[in-house]
């Protein structure tokens, strides 16, 4: 591979051979379910003896056992390659795949990322930049997992502001001169996956003279794609790059396989990607105590807490009823980075109470029904206004959003050699 400072690549792409069952072979991404179990015992008892990508990732509900597991990952990873479980699917080139939910069916092209065109480190402007602060703490088990690992299989979502649909969506209108790869129901009610090759010399020129035009766009410190899910998974990779990196040559470095980090590509404008924000639920406390805390905040701040007025805009919920609060001449620049900074302060000055994230209305509405509880609905998210917030505010507030529930979540299927 010759990545030609180039952000998405086209790579070589490897998939289970026909005698594997796809059905048992694709798992949802280690980080889903990871205080459910007996989801992740489901996946065991449906697997069973067979190939599976369950074999070659650590669910994170099991994260305390990875002293144990991951040899076993390692090792299993070398025997598929050896027994010809894996076989290479597409020599140089994409995989277009078409993802059904409930959500609709989204658009997604798998390709290699170039890791010198990532970064996560604060105050630089590389082409591909995370959505979120990595936190060095969770990178060690993930970086045990890919050290001494022949191949990779990945979850990550990398997003591109595209609202022509100039990149990903020709290929979806040709889809049916396009060899396919695959086409099965996902396991436990994760939908429909179908995949196809994308090797054709014009088609692979297409994908990036487009990828280019809106680079081009963009102007002065450009950022072509923005991490949507994995964030930390993309930031071990580079981790790990950087590490291999320095017993390297300048040659060997333009080639190494490690240097770039398997991906999926979605639009943000895809009507059937769905960007949800995550609520936030305080429980310890009184509401009258945390109203009274967030009014005096707003005014030593020079803000105005609110019913009404142009603002920054939350629902409070409280038993069973619900009361609009505006916060007037916010201090953030979107709405939950508003309301984090207060709440940061307030579980500070408050250690008896406590946070949690809450995924989906109607779960934190049950939720703050609890006594001395109280819970903030958050508006919709904005994808018009998504990369322009990445860019200004360098990483968005941690539990921002959430892209669809966790069945929707990528499910492993492809690999690549490391």
């Amino acid at each position: 591979m010759n990545a030609e400072h180039r952000a998405f690549c086209p790579t070589e792409i490897l998939l289970p051979g026909p005698e594997v069952q796809p059905e048992t072979w694709a798992c949802v991404a280690c980080d889903q379910y990871t205080s459910q179990p007996e989801y992740w015992e489901k996946v065991e008892t449906l697997v069973g003896a067979r190939p599976s990508t369950l074999r070659l990732m650590l669910p994170e509900c099991y994260l305390k056992e990875g002293e144990g597991r991951i040899p076993r990952i390692h090792e299993t990873m070398a025997a598929y390659l050896d027994q010809g479980v894996l076989k290479p699917a597409v020599a140089n080139g994409f995989v277009l795949c078409e993802r059904t939910t409930p959500s609709g069916t989204r658009l997604g092209l798998v390709g290699a990322v170039d890791l010198e065109e990532y970064d996560y480190v604060a105050g630089v402007y590389p082409l591909i930049r995370p959505t979120e602060q990595t936190i060095a703490e969770r990178l060690p088990a993930r970086l045990k997992i890919r050290r001494g690992a022949p191949v990779e299989l990945s979850h990550i979502l990398i997003l591109v502001d595209d609202p022509e649909r100039t990149v990903l969506e020709p290929l979806r209108a040709r889809k049916d001169q396009l060899r396919r790869l695959y086409d099965f129901d996902l396991m436990l009610n994760g939908g429909h996956l179908a995949g196809y090759a994308v090797e054709d010399e014009g088609d692979l020129a297409k994908v990036e003279k487009a990828l280019d035009r809106l680079r081009e766009k963009q102007g002065e410190h450009p950022m072509l794609l923005a991490v949507g899910d994995g964030n930390h998974s993309l930031a071990t990779a580079k981790a790990r790059w950087n590490e291999i990196r320095e017993t390297l040559s300048p040659a060997e470095r333009e080639r190494h396989p490690a240097r770039f980090a398997l991906c999926e590509m979605e639009n943000i404008h895809d009507p059937a990607l769905k960007f949800e924000p995550i609520h936030r639920l305080v429980t310890g406390t009184s509401p009258e105590e945390l109203y009274d805390c967030w009014e005096k905040y707003c005014e030593s701040r020079g803000m105005v807490l609110a019913e009404e007025g142009e603002g920054h805009t939350f629902q409070m919920v409280i038993r069973r009823d619900e009361y609009p609060v505006v916060v007037q001449k916010p201090e953030g620049m979107i709405p939950c980075e508003t309301i984090q900074l207060f709440l940061d302060e307030f579980l500070y000055t408050h250690p008896e109470a406590s946070i949690d994230y809450i995924h989906g209305a109607a779960a934190l509405r049950q939720l703050a029904q609890n006594r001395r509880s109280v819970g903030f609905l958050l508006p919709e998210i904005s994808k018009k206004t998504f990369f322009d917030n990445v860019k200004t505010l360098g990483v968005l507030p941690r539990k921002t959003f959430s892209m669809g529930e966790a069945d929707e979540k990528r499910f492993y299927m492809e690999c690549r050699r490391i």
